[in-house]
């Protein structure tokens, strides 16, 4: 299994963190039907957030000195923490990495979660519910919820749990 060390983005990994975002927002396009901005970039005000708020942290997952991924968790402060974005370059899915580093994110901050994400991305319905059911197997809840502001969307798949400490 490969290494992998989950730790706190600073701003030195903003570089790192914004072209590992480009590839986290191109897989998403397939999904959203979203295309890049005229410049070749996606939006990523959610990224330029998760440094700049205190109620946001971005993660930086590495194996060896390689980048693997990302997560960014807001609303730390809080009653229930989201991973509002979480992501896993394609050369290591598969590895069991994409778990090793949710369960370390969470493990950050104990207590309630909830993790959102869509029905027609199939990968993504089973890794969330894999990860519900690793974190918490018989304690988790899943339901619809409207995207706020985009009533001609499908609804996002919310799933909550509670991480232990």
């Amino acid at each position: 299994m490969p290494d992998l060390l989950v730790r706190p983005a600073d701003a030195a990994d903003r570089p790192v963190l914004e072209r590992l975002w480009l590839m986290f927002r191109h897989d998403l396009s397939q999904y959203r039907g979203v295309l890049p901005n005229p410049d070749g970039t996606f939006q990523s005000e959610r990224l330029q957030m998760a440094f700049d708020d205190d109620d946001r942290a971005a993660y930086l997952l590495l194996s060896g000195e390689h980048p693997v991924g990302l997560a960014v968790v807001r609303n730390l402060n809080g009653q229930r923490r989201v991973l509002s974005e979480y992501f896993v370059v394609r050369g290591a899915r598969g590895s069991g990495i994409g778990l090793r580093g949710v369960r370390d994110v969470l493990a950050r901050h104990p207590g309630p979660w909830e993790i959102a994400f869509q029905d027609n991305n199939p990968p993504a319905v089973r890794f969330w519910r894999r990860v519900a059911a690793d974190i918490a197997p018989d304690a988790w809840t899943e339901e619809r919820r409207p995207v706020p502001g985009k009533p001609d969307t499908p609804p996002d798949v919310w799933i909550s749990f509670d991480a232990p400490a």
